[in-house]
């Protein structure tokens, strides 16, 4: 008798809810952001210069964690967390 499991006997798309689940906990994603979108992202931050290349560091259902201005600061911060990090382009 063959079993299938629950993710083979699937049928459709995840939703956003378990999209978001996939990692949560382990995988942050870096995203390259502008000073513009800082505050979308980060209420507290204060006003920045418009234009800045920064990059922020977030969960897997997108819930910000840091913004740095590199992609270094973000990649040792997540590995400090013990988290993996992806890209986002």
């Amino acid at each position: 008798m063959v079993r299938e499991n629950a993710v083979s006997a699937r049928r459709g798309p995840l939703s956003s809810a378990e999209f978001a689940a996939i990692g949560d906990g382990h995988i942050a994603y870096v995203k390259p952001i502008l000073s513009d979108e800082l505050n979308a992202l980060f209420p507290q931050a204060p006003e920045l210069e418009p234009g800045l290349e920064l990059f922020a560091l977030l969960s897997a259902d997108g819930s910000p964690i840091v913004v740095a201005d590199t992609r270094e600061a973000l990649i040792e911060s997540a590995r400090e967390h013990e988290l993996v990090t992806v890209s986002l382009h």
